[in-house]
């Protein structure tokens, strides 16, 4: 069971980025992104059902962050635009085996490594 992040960088404030996250191991249910900035607590940004059925959004990435998942490549992707100072921070991609959505870290039991998204004001 692994879980692979990336497309994170420095971006100006503005700017768009596209996280990907690729799952290998077995299938999940729902999947979810987190993040963790320096000196703050692990928060929920986004996380979507297998069916791709329902999302959920942190209100500060509604309106600019969209969650997709292409289930043949087993792989979660957030998309970020409008990006803020206030959104840098490490990203974690996350998995589940039940199909609902979770919204705190301890409803996710596979995670990724993170990767740093880092933007400049």
């Amino acid at each position: 069971v692994q879980l692979q992040a990336s497309g994170g960088g420095l971006v100006q404030a503005g700017g768009s980025l596209r996280l990907s996250c690729a799952a290998s191991g077995r299938t999940y249910g729902a999947m979810g992104w987190f993040r963790q900035a320096p000196g703050k607590e692990r928060e929920f940004v986004a996380a979507i059902t297998y069916l791709r059925i329902t999302t959920a959004y942190a209100d500060a990435a509604k309106g600019r962050f969209t969650i997709s998942r292409d289930n043949a490549k087993n792989t979660v992707y957030l998309q970020m635009n409008s990006l803020k100072p206030e959104d840098t921070a490490v990203y974690y991609c996350a998995a589940r085996v039940l199909v609902e959505i979770g919204e705190v870290p301890s409803d996710y039991y596979y995670w990724g490594r993170g990767t740093l998204v880092t933007v400049s004001s």
